[in-house]
């Protein structure tokens, strides 16, 4: 991949134009974990369809703005979590479980039932259809088993670490097909990993490296404090990030814009590439190319520019579409200036 330094891209999702999804409805609650048919607008025979036209959108988007690595934006997705989490076997998503969420509040989730199993590809023909649609290289993300882990009832395992690492191995099948359809980086999303970082300590590390294992090429890790619109204030710090670095994927994803992380914590990764997020997701203005290359230049008093990668905070599915896209074009001007700067 013919890449520059400091190269832009995205968490992974990106806004879903409004003929397609409710947003009202999508915005009354978190992130689904178990299916929410009710939020898309298109009925089922031509839902498809609808959703390639509306991934083509976010794809053009991507790069009018200037991306060096786009994503297919999630637009298939009701949220991160579920589009994958709740194809699986062993899971009853007509019966769900409730279980605190990272807010507290209780949450509906896939409840485990049986030996969580991969019963086919889901997100092949994602990847397939972003390759045939884009000469950028490409990321896919999906979430990670800790945090599946996390966000299931279980009720048939009774120890958390198995039925984590039969997730692990459910996203590795995944993973290497998604590798193998043309996915050039394949990223996981585990924020639980920052919810709940003692049982993390314990066997989150061991997941990653399971679900990881044997997949070519980039991988990547992220974590969060939890979108934006759900989150409005956040740590300063995170509580499990240094222990990513014994992981096996090559670059970890942290935000650090609305949460003014202080960045010397970057060189608690000496082994990784950082996505360090530039971009605040909870504030409703556009930042300016100056703000954004400031953020990067910050991010280079701890780590070399090689290994840092320019990103939002997170995934952009929340924010008003012109927002977003003009969020992405100032991230991108203010890379370009720290890059003529370099």
């Amino acid at each position: 991949m013919n890449l520059p330094l400091l190269p832009a891209t995205v968490v992974g999702s990106y806004p879903q134009p409004e003929w397609l999804v409710d947003r009202e409805k999508l915005l009354a609650q978190g992130p689904p974990r178990v299916r929410m048919r009710e939020v898309w607008r298109i009925p089922e025979p031509l839902l498809e369809a609808a959703q390639d036209d509306a991934t083509r959108l976010a794809i053009r988007d991507m790069e009018r703005a200037g991306l060096d690595i786009v994503s297919d934006g999630e637009i298939r997705r009701e949220s991160y979590f579920n589009r994958f989490a709740t194809a699986l076997a062993g899971v009853d998503i007509d019966e769900p479980g409730i279980v605190p969420g990272r807010t507290g509040k209780p949450t509906l989730v896939p409840r485990v039932v049986g030996a969580v199993k991969r019963l086919r590809p889901v997100e092949v023909r994602d990847v397939e259809f972003l390759r045939r649609n884009t000469d950028r290289p490409i990321k896919i993300t999906l979430p990670g088993p800790f945090t599946m882990t996390m966000m299931a009832k279980d009720e048939h395992y009774g120890d958390e670490r198995k039925l984590c690492m039969d997730y692990a191995d459910a996203v590795n099948e995944e993973a290497r097909d998604l590798k193998a359809a043309g996915a050039d980086y394949v990223q996981l999303d585990e924020p639980h990993l920052q919810a709940h970082p003692e049982k993390a300590r314990r066997f989150g590390i061991e997941a990653i490296d399971r679900a990881l294992a044997g997949v070519a090429g980039p991988t990547i890790v992220h974590m969060c404090f939890g979108y934006a619109y759900v989150v409005k204030d956040k740590p300063s710090g995170y509580s499990f990030l240094p222990e990513l670095d014994r992981c096996c994927a090559a670059q970890v994803s942290i935000e650090a814009a609305q949460p003014r992380l202080d960045l010397a914590v970057l060189e608690s990764l000496p082994s990784k590439s950082v996505m360090v997020g530039v971009i605040d997701l909870g504030d409703e203005t556009v930042e300016t190319p100056d703000t954004v290359a400031d953020r990067i230049r910050r991010a280079l008093e701890h780590l070399p520019p090689e290994r840092v990668v320019v990103a939002p905070d997170c995934g952009m599915k929340y924010l008003p579409r012109d927002l977003a896209f003009a969020k992405l074009r100032a991230m991108v001007a203010g890379a370009e200036r720290v890059r003529r700067e370099l």
